[in-house]
C-alpha cells in the first residue's frame, strides 16, 4: 500500500517518532509536563494525544497553490495536542482549549461544528476551530453518523516558532484535526487527511495550497518529499551525505493571516490573472478561460505547444511574448477578460478583499516566477537521483536555492530587508545555497551547509546577524537556540494511546 494511503500511526511509546537520544528525552519532558498541566486544569488526564510537525520548505516557493510539486522536510519542532471527550448527555457542551504557553489565553467556544469563525478578531484558538469544523463537514460525507456534537477538553503545547514560515499554522491544524479524529475513534488515509487539513485552513482566510499540511502529515525520518497535487502524493527524496540544513529565522514575524490582502493572498489573485490573461492570448474564448483556468498550470500545455511551434522548449517564451513588465491596471485586464474582477472572484471573498487593496497587478514577474521555480524543483530532484559524487551534487543544490531565492525575491516580491541580510550573511559565512523559505514577508531562511562546519557556521551567524539584535534585546542570549538550529529530515504525524 503506498505511503499516502495508509493512516496516521498510532504508537504507545515515544521512540518511534522521537528516535533515542536527547530529542526522546526532551519529549518525555513535555508529555508529562502536558499531562500534569491538563489533569490541574480539568480534573482529568487526556483520552490521546495528537501530534504534528512544522517543517521547512526546502525548494519550490509560492507553487503548491498553482498546482506544481513542491520539496519540503519535516522539522523536529511540533505541535502537540491531549484531548478528552465529554460523554454524550453532558449539558455543557464547550469546546476549552488552552495552552501550556501562558502567553496565549483560554479560549472558549460551543460544541457547534456549524459556527462561524470571526475573522476579524483574529484569535489563537480559532486554528483549532478549523479542524474542529473541518472534520465534521468530512465525516458527514463520508457519511460517518458523528451523533450530537459534545464537549472537548483541549491542552496544546507547540514548539514551531510562530510568524517563522515553518509553518506553525499547519502544525497546529492537523494536529488538531488528528487529534479531534483519535477522540471520536476514526482514522483516514493520510492524503484525505492532508486534504482536508489544507481545505480547513481556509475557515481562517488563507488561501493555502496544501503544502504545509502534506509533510506534516506524510513526513518519513530521514526523507524530505517530493509532494504532488491532484492528486496529493509523496515521493522520498534522499539527501546527499555529508550536508545539513540549518534553519536561521530573520526575527521579522510573518504574519500570514492578518497581511493576507496585501501579500499572500495577493500573489494567490495575481496568478490567477496571469494564468487568464494567457489563456485567452494563446487562444482561449474569454468565458471559457474565466471558467476554466483557476491556476497557471492550468495553462502551462498552452505555453509548451506554443514554444514548440517556434522550435524551443522554453515555457516562458510564452509570458514574455504575451505579458508585458508594467504592472497591469483593473481596466486593463477587464478589456482583455471582458468581464469585472469582482465577478470573476464573485465566490471568493478574499480575493475581493485582494481587489479591493490592489492598486495594480504584476502578472509577467509573478508568472515568471512559478514556472521557472517549477522546474527548478524538479532539477533539485534529478540532481539528487544523478550519478554526480556528492560534492558536486551538494553544490549544484545551494545553486538552485540561490537561484530560487533571487526569484522570490525580485520577481515575486515576498521577501523583505532581515531575509535579505541573513541570506547575504548565510552565503558570506560558508553556506553553499541560502533562500527564504515558507510564505516570505518575515519567518525564516534554510541555508545548505557542509555537515562538518556546522557548529563553526552557527556561532559565524550569531555574531554577524544576532549579536546586534541580542545587544538591543530583541531576543535574549539563551534564546538563540530557537532560532537557529539544524535540522535533519524529521517524522510525520502520529498519534499516541499510552
Amino acid at each position: 500500500m503506498a505511503h499516502e494511503d495508509l493512516p496516521v500511526p498510532i504508537f504507545t511509546t515515544l521512540e518511534p517518532v522521537y528516535g533515542e537520544g536527547s530529542l526522546l528525552d526532551e519529549a518525555s519532558v513535555r508529555f508529562d509536563r502536558l499531562k500534569s498541566k491538563f489533569s490541574e486544569l480539568y480534573g482529568c488526564q487526556p483520552d490521546v494525544f495528537a501530534r504534528a510537525p512544522g517543517r521547512v520548505n526546502l525548494i519550490g516557493e509560492h507553487i503548491d497553490y498553482e498546482g506544481y510539486s513542491v520539496l519540503p522536510m519535516a522539522i523536529r519542532q511540533d505541535t502537540i495536542i491531549a484531548i478528552h471527550k465529554h460523554e454524550a448527555g453532558q449539558t455543557t457542551k464547550v469546546l476549552r482549549i488552552s495552552n501550556v504557553n501562558p502567553k496565549y489565553d483560554t479560549c472558549t467556544y460551543p460544541a457547534d461544528p456549524d459556527q462561524d469563525i470571526d475573522l476579524k478578531n483574529h484569535k489563537w484558538g480559532h486554528y483549532f476551530i478549523c479542524g474542529y469544523k473541518g472534520y465534521y463537514e468530512y465525516a458527514k460525507s463520508k457519511g460517518i453518523d458523528v451523533g450530537e456534537p459534545v464537549g472537548l477538553d483541549i491542552l496544546v503545547d507547540g514548539i514551531v516558532p510562530t510568524g517563522s514560515g515553518l509553518s506553525s499554522s499547519a502544525a497546529f491544524v492537523c494536529s488538531a484535526t488528528i487529534a479531534i479524529m483519535a477522540v471520536f475513534d476514526v482514522n483516514f488515509p493520510k492524503k484525505e487527511i492532508a486534504q482536508l487539513t489544507c481545505e480547513c485552513e481556509r475557515h481562517i482566510g488563507t488561501q493555502s495550497g496544501g503544502m504545509d499540511q502534506a509533510i506534516s502529515v506524510m513526513a518519513k525520518i530521514g526523507f524530505a518529499e517530493l509532494i504532488d497535487f491532484n492528486p496529493i502524493r509523496a515521493t522520498d527524496v534522499q539527501l546527499p551525505e555529508g550536508g545539513t540544513f540549518v534553519i536561521a529565522h530573520s526575527l521579522a514575524e510573518s504574519q500570514k493571516a492578518v497581511t493576507a490582502a496585501t501579500n499572500y493572498n495577493n500573489r494567490v489573485v495575481e496568478c490567477r490573472l496571469a494564468a487568464i490573461v494567457l489563456g485567452i492570448k494563446l487562444g482561449m474564448v474569454p468565458k471559457e478561460a474565466i471558467t476554466k483556468v483557476k491556476t497557471l498550470s492550468d495553462v502551462e500545455g498552452l505555453c509548451v505547444s506554443f514554444a514548440k511551434e517556434r522550435g524551443s522548449s522554453d515555457l516562458l517564451l510564452a509570458i514574455k511574448e504575451f505579458l508585458h513588465e508594467e504592472p497591469y491596471t483593473a481596466e486593463a485586464i477587464e478589456k482583455i477578460t471582458e468581464e469585472s474582477l469582482t465577478t470573476i472572484f464573485a465566490n471568493s471573498p478574499t480575493s475581493l478583499d485582494v481587489l479591493r487593496a490592489a492598486k495594480h497587478f504584476k502578472l509577467f514577474q509573478r508568472a515568471s516566477h512559478v514556472y521557472s521555480e517549477a522546474k527548478r524543483v524538479y532539477l533539485f530532484k534529478e540532481t539528487v537521483s544523478s550519478k554526480l559524487s556528492a560534492e558536486d551534487m551538494l553544490k549544484r543544490l545551494g545553486e538552485l536555492m540561490n537561484k530560487s531565492h533571487h526569484s522570490c525575491s525580485v520577481l515575486y516580491e515576498c521577501s523583505c530587508p532581515e531575509l535579505e541580510e541573513l541570506v547575504k550573511v548565510c552565503l558570506e559565512k560558508g553556506a553553499l545555497g541560502a533562500r527564504l523559505t515558507g510564505a516570505g514577508w518575515g519567518g525564516c531562511v534554510v541555508a545548505l551547509v557542509k555537515e562538518a562546519v556546522v557548529p563553526e557556521f552557527i556561532l559565524n551567524l550569531k555574531e554577524a546577524f544576532y549579536q546586534s539584535r541580542i545587544d538591543k534585546g530583541i531576543i535574549g542570549n539563551n534564546d538563540l537556540g530557537q532560532y537557529v538550529f539544524a535540522s535533519k529530515p524529521s517524522s510525520g504525524a502520529a498519534i499516541f494511546k499510552f
